[in-house]
């Protein structure tokens, strides 16, 4: 039987049609019901991501009208059906799960990863989804050695940020790019030896090799996309790999495989972290490890921005504007304002 909580109807942001950020658009939607093996969590933090843009551009689709959002934390407040493992007042965060841009939603019991109690509502939403990726990127997509120099795109984002203080804790050395000295200072600051600012470089594959005594690098992390996937291919030595997990600039265009053995016996892999969070223990272990990393300061949790349900689609703006640095977050009981809730971490 489940637990309800009266609630008529609950605020969330809807998209009914696929387009740039004015699509997304607030909304009273349905109060959500719990079916077996689910439950409804209240949310108190929204993740925004990339993803998120895919999504509501239709690169990504998802069967309209929906709710954005994939990551996020809360307290359960009704269970359906069929669910043990949670119950009514758990404190809990998930991913990959569609729906988060709302005061309630729905989730897979089985996909939701229990908060600590020193694990708070924003870190959980803000670290749970790209520390996970960070992780699956530095341990299995290329298992970051001690002394790799290690290439790092956009290095001052949220994602960023983590990439490169994981792989500084690894003991290897970050090379990162970004648009502006500020967000190459933010980078420095999270453990980048050299950062390169993009727009001051002709060849940045030729300042890559510059800073490393000539070489090729074993790994490029790129979630840039088009705009830097030919360079990173050209940063990389023989038989390096060029780790591409995302896309902010573009899909990258087709291309022919030979380039990968011309470059040297490269090898391309493009990860989604639904695939490393594929079974229960693994996405426990996964989470327990950011967690650690985050108790212990070897993550630090940098969130820039706090928007308002009102304010989802200024959130996207100033995403794809690289107008941000670290972490964004979604508040659904926040009041808009227009402009980013703070920027304290």
């Amino acid at each position: 039987m489940s637990t309800a909580v009266p609630h008529d109807a609950a605020h969330g942001d809807v998209v009914v049609s696929v387009g740039g950020p004015e699509v997304l658009q607030e909304a009273h939607v349905d109060q959500p019901r719990p079916g077996p093996g689910e439950v409804v969590v209240e949310v108190a933090a929204s993740g925004v991501d990339f993803l998120d843009v895919y999504h509501r551009e239709g690169r990504y689709s998802l069967p309209l009208p929906f709710t954005p959002g994939v990551e996020g934390a809360g307290t359960v407040v009704e269970v359906g059906p069929d669910v043990t493992d949670v119950a009514v007042g758990d404190r809990v965060g998930w991913v990959e799960i569609p729906g988060t841009y709302a005061e309630r939603a729905v989730v897979d019991s089985t996909r939701l990863v229990p908060l600590p109690d020193d694990i708070g509502f924003e870190t959980a939403a803000a670290v749970l989804l790209q520390g996970m990726t960070a992780h699956c990127l530095v341990t299995d997509a290329y298992p970051v050695q001690g002394g790799d120099t290690v290439l790092v795109h956009a290095a001052a984002c949220g994602m960023g940020l983590l990439l490169t203080q994981l792989i500084t804790h690894l003991g290897g050395r970050v090379i990162g790019t970004t648009s502006t000295a500020a967000k190459a200072e933010l980078a420095k600051r999270a453990g980048a030896a050299e950062v390169i600012l993009s727009s001051e470089v002709d060849d940045l594959a030729a300042e890559v090799r510059r800073l490393n005594g000539g070489q090729g690098l074993p790994v490029v992390y790129d979630g840039v996309g088009a705009h830097t996937f030919d360079a990173s291919l050209a940063s990389l030595r023989t038989r390096g790999h060029l780790v591409l997990f995302g896309a902010a600039s573009g899909a990258v265009p087709p291309f022919d495989p030979i380039r990968l053995a011309h470059g040297g016996s490269l090898t391309l892999i493009r990860p989604s972290l639904g695939d490393y969070v594929a079974d229960r223990s693994e996405l426990l272990r996964r989470a327990a490890d950011v967690f650690e990393w985050v108790r212990s300061k070897a993550l630090e949790v940098t969130i820039t921005g706090r928007y308002a349900l009102s304010e989802a689609a200024q959130a996207h703006s100033d995403l794809e504007a690289r107008r941000t640095t670290g972490k964004l977050l979604i508040l659904p009981d926040a009041a808009g304002s227009g402009s980013p809730k703070g920027t304290r971490s």
